[in-house]
């Protein structure tokens, strides 16, 4: 930014829409930036950064280095995230905890004349005394008749949706379209970039009163899907929306463009399709219907039966789905009116516990507590599934799992604030006053932090609390992984841990190693470093990925300045005579990144590869070749020399021959033998001499010759 601009010369263009006339009239009418609003974010940012990185690392590193089958390579803690996976787990909870109760229900079949069969309600519900229920049950049984005492029709009205903002798009989404909110919202911002929809980051339910609803309506008359029922509401005239909430943000999300289902697909679609329908049902008539209800009477007993007739469909022409069920009509009855009874039993039932949260209640609930915004629910809500503490089920339930719950449990055990809604709402409130200009950055910022900070510090003192949780539902380190190499220092065999992040485990010493993540392990031939005896492994992504072996005590501690941890195989050591190292593998410079060198990994055989040390290029050659090795000798374009060898059976060589010696980049025999997994820079190609970490070729650097911007352009 450039810092000597003055403020007075910063405009902001505020739209709601990606179309011609939103975005003139924005530039039109430019405003001054909101500092209080930005300052509110700043501040909301930098609180959960602080909380977030101190906590999620803390135990994180606590934990990952003590429990073997515990699948995870993060533990995160969020301000926004932990409450609402506490949602999750309170849920859970009292499904654990809840006991079902039995009790019945007095269940009454009658015929009316025109031979329906009506099942009546029981007045008073049910009973939880069985005795008591089989005392009313042969009371009724003296009759054989019901007589209807009467008959009530009220005309009742189902309202038509207020105008949709983000958090019921994403209630929706979820528990109507089967989406999940990150990916409704991942999709609604695709559609508005696309100039299909407004803005869909709105909390507003209002449209202000110069928004033209009937141009927005008039786009959709001619669309094969629901443009006879615009048609019709454009020729008896639109009703203005109900009076929704206006929160001074962005309009209701409206379509701003036609589109068929021709022109979207998928998921995008059925989304569109919601937005531009439940925007005409909120310009549309209520739902207008008759509500029946019959009263029985069997002996002393009351019944009644239910039941409704349209009379105005109104907006549900359109949200087709909340329309009245047809089989709802009551057949006609009059009081005074005796029906047969064709059955009449006592119905065992047992209370219910509650189920799991579907993503849209927990929607609900986020709303309701204050956490997140309509920009960042969606986002807390996939981080606990992406974190491994909720799974999604059938019906977009939301299932806590072992991690989640001993997680909300421990934070519950040590400080019940850290997983409680009402720390962040009361964060929120004080981040709101800032917005307004109520409240200084500074304080907020200032206070926030320092409870947090002290409740970080008891944290830290009082994690054994949570650790006991653990120990119950997660194996030590001791008992996990299966044998698998031996360790240098007691020459015992080491435990191959695999959950993320995969390690090693010496039980003996109790040290535990890490290892390259997202590849396979083996053991590579039961070879040793001569460094620290510790058997050599061998790190892949399979036959057409990147390959190297390593040793796991020099990955962990690497023995040269130049090697760094975490991140050095045998291709980046430098030991000057070991056999597996780069001085006695490296072929040259990268021919790509001019950083790294290319090292042939001999555990990738039959499959050989060059694989530089720095970056991801992989060159693959000789494939089936007997043995492929580095000679000393140096080709006059830099690279060393190599010697490959073949079966008789399976020579790739000219004339057949089983053995030859040459250069990878210069000897036209070997070239047809070669390919590059990706593009190669033209750029010259630097080397240095042996000695140095960072060559393998000897003397002076030469310039590239014409041969090797061939090989370029030919991987190219």
């Amino acid at each position: 930014m450039n810092r000597r601009l003055n403020p007075n010369d910063i405009w902001r263009a505020r739209f709601s829409a990606i179309t011609e006339k939103d975005i003139k009239a924005a530039l039109a009418n430019l405003v001054r930036p909101n500092e209080n609003e930005a300052k509110s974010v700043d501040a909301r940012q930098e609180i959960d950064l602080r909380i977030g990185c101190a906590f999620t690392r803390f135990q994180t590193k606590f934990f990952q280095g003590k429990y073997g089958d515990l699948d995870v390579s993060l533990i995160s803690y969020g301000p926004c995230q932990t409450p609402t996976l506490g949602f999750c787990v309170q849920r859970h909870d009292e499904i654990q905890t809840f006991k079902p109760d039995p009790y019945w229900v007095l269940q009454v079949t009658v015929k009316s004349s025109d031979g329906q069969d009506i099942i009546l309600s029981w007045s008073r519900v049910r009973s939880f005394d069985k005795e008591i229920a089989n005392m009313f049950l042969s009371h009724v049984k003296e009759y054989d008749q019901a007589t209807v005492i009467s008959v009530e029709s009220t005309e009742k009205t189902k309202s038509r949706p207020i105008a949709l903002n983000t958090v019921e798009l994403m209630r929706i989404a979820s528990s109507g379209l089967g989406m999940g909110p990150h990916h409704a919202m991942q999709i609604a911002e695709r559609l508005y970039t696309q100039g299909y929809i407004s803005y869909p980051r709105t909390e507003t339910t209002l449209y202000p009163e110069n928004f033209d609803l009937l141009a927005a309506l008039k786009q959709q008359q001619n669309n094969p899907d629901w443009g006879d029922q615009v048609r019709k509401i454009l020729a008896t005239g639109i009703n203005r929306p109900k009076k929704g909430l206006n929160v001074g943000d962005h309009p209701p999300i409206t379509p701003m463009k036609h589109a068929t289902r021709n022109d979207l697909d998928g998921d995008t679609w059925r989304l569109y399709d919601y937005i531009t329908r439940h925007f005409i049902a909120t310009l549309a008539h209520d739902c207008k219907y008759l509500s029946t209800t019959v009263k029985f009477e069997i002996g002393m007993e009351v019944f009644t039966a239910n039941g409704h007739s349209s009379i105005d469909p109104g907006y549900t022409n359109i949200l087709t789905w909340q329309a009245l069920g047809s089989n709802d009509t009551l057949p006609r009855f009059t009081p005074g009116e005796k029906v047969n009874i064709q059955e009449m039993k006592l119905v065992e039932c047992y209370t219910q516990p509650p189920d799991y949260l579907t993503e849209s209640e927990l929607i609900s609930l986020m709303e309701k507590h204050g956490i997140g915004t309509d920009a960042s629910i969606p986002v807390h809500i996939n981080n606990i599934c992406m974190r491994n503490y909720v799974n999604v089920t059938t019906g977009r339930k939301l299932v806590p799992t072992s991690l989640g719950i001993v997680l909300v449990h421990g934070y519950q055990k040590i400080d019940p604030e850290l997983v409680l809604p009402t720390m962040r709402s009361a964060v929120e409130e004080q981040l709101n006053l800032i917005a307004l200009g109520r409240a200084d950055f500074h304080a907020v910022l200032q206070h926030t932090v320092e409870i947090f900070k002290q409740k970080f510090h008891y944290f830290v003192k009082s994690i054994e609390a949570m650790d006991q949780l653990f120990e119950v539902s997660f194996s030590p380190l001791s008992a996990s992984g299966k044998a698998h190499s031996r360790c240098g220092k007691c020459r015992r065999y080491m435990k191959y841990i695999q959950t993320k992040p995969s390690r090693m485990h010496c039980a003996h010493c109790n040290e535990t190693y890490n290892l390259p993540q997202n590849g396979n392990i083996r053991i590579y031939k039961e070879l040793k470093c001569p460094l620290d005896d510790f058997e050599l492994l061998s790190w892949s992504t399979g036959a057409r990925g990147k390959s190297y072996t390593f040793c796991p005590y020099c990955y962990n501690n690497p023995p040269f300045r130049d090697m760094k941890k975490g991140m050095s195989g045998c291709n980046s050591c430098t030991h000057p005579t070991c056999p597996h190292g780069m001085n006695s593998n490296g072929l040259s410079s990268c021919l790509e990144c001019n950083a790294g060198i290319l090292v042939l990994d001999p555990s990738a055989a039959p499959k050989w590869k060059l694989v530089c040390n720095r970056c991801d290029v992989i060159i693959h050659l000789f494939e089936n070749a007997h043995k492929v090795t580095v000679d000393t000798e140096v080709c006059d374009c830099g690279a060393q020399l190599v010697t490959v060898e073949y079966k008789q059976e399976k020579s790739k060589l000219p004339n057949e021959a089983t053995e030859m010696t040459g250069c990878v980049f210069c000897t036209p025999a070997f070239m047809a033998l070669v390919e590059k997994h990706r593009a190669v820079a033209s750029k010259p190609v630097t080397t240095r001499g042996r000695g140095h970490a960072k060559g393998r070729s000897r003397g002076k650097p030469r310039p590239p010759k014409d041969k090797m911007a061939q090989l370029a352009a030919y991987f190219v």
